[in-house]
């Protein structure tokens, strides 16, 4: 099989991400998984490099099919973001505004049959609203508007062999119990296993968390694994999903991490995101899940206190690159014959 053309963004230029893509191409290792291409302007990824201590050759191209490997690095540059407008570790709408624009292009190429997909350095969402690129307008992300995608997606996160989702994301905690439904938790199991089969697991094996401590204690302590969780996981069992669950969360993950499950759904964003971060905060993937291009970003943000110090570890943004290049592999996707 022919390895999936991946293109390889900046994120924004005010944090980490310069620098941390530009470790990636001290060797040759990401060639095992893809046919990378950089995307971005070109003085800020030297400014990147000349942070990290890294110099490679780069083959400059203005599409995709002009790319040839190996050798040196095909890069598409933008010219669109001169260094002297920006301060690192300092929120720009400037940035943002860049940053969402090579969002979009890399999403034109995905459609154009360009790219198979993405992993990017990390965004900054108040950057990017600033510079009149908002993730979410009227109720849709920047990526399903301009994919015109009006399927359901979500973000999984990643660490190794482990996947996780979640049914309620960016919601007070207080919220959480009221946005719980069985047709919710069902279509977030559905999504997880097709997810995960397109990442290459032949039948996934399932769990879901319990919301309250102890599953609920019977009903003592909360009835939501009564009413709500239970069911959702019994209706995806009666569809022939390799789910089970609702199990209490603080011994979920260690059942996880024995390598009982491959992938897990919680009930709100820090039930998941703390476990997988204590795991190794470094290595955490998001992965845009549902989506027909395998995207995919770290997980541990712009990191501004350290932008510029060259001490940034590049291990999150390796294996954005190495999942999406798993997940563009399993499936016959456009950008894999370019």
């Amino acid at each position: 099989m022919m390895l999936p053309v991946i293109g390889i963004l900046l994120g924004d230029a005010a944090g980490i991400g310069p620098e941390i893509v530009s470790r990636l191409f001290e060797t040759d290792e990401l060639l095992r998984y893809c046919r990378p291409i950089l995307i971005g302007d070109r003085r800020i990824l030297e400014w990147g490099m000349k942070i990290s201590g890294t110099t490679f050759p780069l083959q400059e191209i203005e599409t995709p099919s002009q790319a040839q490997w190996p050798g040196a690095v095909p890069f598409i540059d933008r010219k669109n973001l001169d260094p002297s407008q920006i301060t690192l570790g300092q929120i720009s709408a400037i940035s943002g505004r860049v940053t969402g624009e090579m969002l979009v292009y890399a999403l034109q190429l995905c459609t154009k049959g360009q790219l198979a997909g993405f992993a990017f350095a990390p965004y900054n969402k108040a950057a990017m609203e600033y510079g009149g690129y908002p993730l979410l307008e009227k109720g849709k992300s920047i990526f399903a508007r301009h994919l015109n995608w009006d399927k359901p997606f979500d973000e999984l996160n990643v660490i190794g062999d482990l996947w996780t989702a979640r049914v309620t994301s960016h919601i007070p905690l207080k919220q959480v119990s009221e946005h719980l439904s069985l047709k919710r938790i069902k279509r977030v199991i559905g999504l997880t296993f097709e997810t995960l089969k397109r990442a290459g697991f032949e039948n996934p094996r399932l769990a879901v968390a319990a919301l309250n401590p102890h599953g609920g204690e019977d009903g003592l302590c909360g009835r939501e694994e009564i009413e709500i969780i239970g069911p959702a996981v019994e209706a995806a069992r009666a569809e022939g999903l390799p789910v089970s669950g609702p199990f209490p969360a603080d011994t979920l993950f260690v059942m996880a991490m024995k390598g009982r499950f491959d992938g897990i759904i919680t009930l709100y964003h820090d039930q998941g995101q703390i476990a997988l971060k204590m795991m190794h905060f470094g290595k955490v993937v998001t992965v845009l899940g549902g989506l027909p291009y395998a995207i995919t970003t770290p997980a541990h943000g712009t990191a501004f206190d350290i932008a510029g110090k060259g001490v940034a570890d590049p291990e999150g943004m390796k294996q954005a690159v190495i999942i999406a290049s798993r997940m563009a592999r399993w499936r016959k996707d456009p950008g894999e014959g370019t």
